[in-house]
């Protein structure tokens, strides 16, 4: 079959540019982007209506009567919609001094972007400070600005991160589960691994080994894509999830302020022997029991209880 061409434009009112065809009568997709950048494909009016050219293997076929019966034009893939922006969060602010206010605060944190949001949670008898807060970013990338460090607010060390709803679902959570690890898979192999998907913040892996580790990232979102997913990691399959919550702790435990919010800073509580636990020792942790007239009675000095 002889060679012939075949008159293509951009749009059915733009001036039509004549491409050559192949031997077997088909015109190459790469023919048609040579002059069209960004087209897929050709179509054609007849009877009033757009008709489609079948394109197999970056082959365009004419239509029935062959490729002068018509003038065509090009065919472009629809633009995708845009992703939704994602959202801010309220962020709470743990480890704040006593002294600091809203007005502190505010003035610390719009130095990452546009607040929408200050409050620093006070008691309600006495008015004073309870040492955490929150804040709300106009934009998510400052929202992201804070997440990635720590802060010194005056003259303190302060967190920010995402808190857990009250239903414990609602939340964005930035840790994951590594499940089914071996002890051949180091923090730092971890760190390199996972660093590709998106910047990770912190890595832990407990020792003595136990087969699981948890990674947490800068970007809660990256967290949440990864769940659900088997990784091979130097050779070894990992599976990650959601990293659970912690249980609150039972109603003794609260009241003797031992719950704190998940992943809140470590506390030092210095107690008076008389209010510290009875306590025996299971598997290297200490159990909570009643206080009885049986139990040992405590030493004189306080005791220094980390967390």
């Amino acid at each position: 079959m002889s060679i012939e061409y075949v008159l293509v434009s951009e749009g059915e009112q733009d001036e039509p540019i004549e491409l050559p065809t192949e031997e077997d009568g088909s015109l190459l997709l790469s023919t048609v982007t040579a002059q069209f950048a960004g087209a897929s494909g050709l179509k054609y009016r007849a009877g009033g209506r757009l008709r489609g050219l079948r394109l197999v293997e970056d082959r365009v076929s004419p239509p029935p009567g062959g490729w002068a019966a018509h003038r065509y034009f090009c065919a472009f893939p629809r633009a995708s919609a845009p992703s939704p922006r994602p959202r801010c969060s309220d962020l709470i602010v743990l480890g704040l001094p006593w002294k600091t206010g809203e007005d502190a605060v505010r003035e610390y944190f719009s130095s990452f972007g546009e607040l929408l949001m200050v409050q620093v949670k006070r008691d309600a008898k006495t008015g004073l400070s309870k040492g955490f807060g929150f804040i709300k970013f106009a934009e998510y990338e400052a929202q992201l600005r804070a997440l990635g460090r720590r802060h010194m607010i005056d003259g303190r060390w302060c967190d920010v991160r995402i808190p857990n709803s009250k239903d414990g679902g609602a939340a964005a959570h930035r840790k994951v589960f590594v499940g089914r690890c071996t002890e051949s898979i180091t923090a730092d192999d971890l760190r390199e691994y996972f660093g590709a998907f998106g910047q990770v913040t912190d890595v832990f892996v407990p020792r003595p080994f136990r087969a699981f580790s948890f990674v947490t990232f800068l970007d809660p979102e990256v967290a949440q894509s990864l769940c659900g997913q088997d990784h091979i990691i130097k050779g070894v399959s990992v599976n990650i999830s959601t990293a659970s919550p912690k249980r609150e702790r039972d109603s003794r435990s609260q009241l003797l302020g031992w719950g704190l919010l998940d992943g809140a800073a470590p506390r030092v509580y210095s107690w008076p022997p008389e209010a510290w636990p009875a306590h025996s020792q299971h598997s290297g942790h200490a159990a909570l029991a009643p206080h009885t007239p049986h139990s040992a009675a405590p030493d004189t000095k306080p005791y220094l209880k980390y967390e």
